[in-house]
């Protein structure tokens, strides 16, 4: 298995995610409905489950209501442990603002350690990186923002962008990056120093 899978309870697109054979696929509390409404049975589901109202009762771990991590942080931790390099969030964006945000927290978490993640919404998707590049794959003429999740990130550069950067310096205090786009269906992110967070439209 190549890719951990996560399935929250937020909002969803029009299109249900395609799944592959070799997927690993964890639910997190009320992402468990959303995966049987689609016939799909996740390996573990994880969560307190204060917000699906139901326990399942096969390969479920039950976390306490009051805890330190989300339902979703702890459904990434089991990624980890199984030594997952490429992990996919999906439905954790979409209702409580402070949830998401939280969801983008933890492509960050992520990024630190060296790990591919993408927090994918029903118009957004949101990655990060750290010392180092990313390749995005869109279409031209769709929003890209990337933001400094360093207090200062230096040696950005944007390439393949209506607006390129060329080693420039980024901090969270002065939101530079947001509003870029594709050039073409293709685009090259990266920072020599600090973690980016990069929104972009799906």
């Amino acid at each position: 298995m190549k890719r951990a899978l996560i399935f929250g309870g937020g909002v969803y697109g029009d299109k249900f995610p395609e799944i592959a054979p070799d997927d690993f696929v964890i639910a997190a509390d009320a992402g468990c409905e959303i995966l049987k409404k689609h016939g799909i049975e996740p390996y573990v589901t994880v969560g307190d489950f204060d917000s699906s109202g139901f326990i399942p009762q096969e390969n479920a771990i039950v976390l306490p209501v009051e805890k330190d991590v989300t339902d979703t942080h702890a459904a990434v931790n089991i990624a980890l442990q199984r030594g997952f390099k490429e992990i996919y969030i999906y439905g954790g964006m979409g209702g409580r603002p402070d949830h998401s945000f939280a969801n983008f927290t933890l492509t960050a978490f992520l990024a630190e350690k060296g790990i591919k993640a993408f927090c994918i919404g029903e118009g957004y998707t949101v990655t990060a990186v750290k010392d180092g590049k990313i390749i995005l794959h869109g279409k031209k003429g769709k929003t890209v923002s990337v933001f400094s999740w360093s207090e200062r990130c230096e040696g950005v550069t944007l390439k393949g962008l209506k607006y390129p950067l060329n080693s420039a310096v980024l901090t969270n205090t002065f939101a530079l990056g947001v509003s870029n786009s594709f050039e073409s269906e293709q685009a090259e992110i990266s920072v020599k120093n600090g973690l980016l967070l990069i929104m972009y439209e799906n």
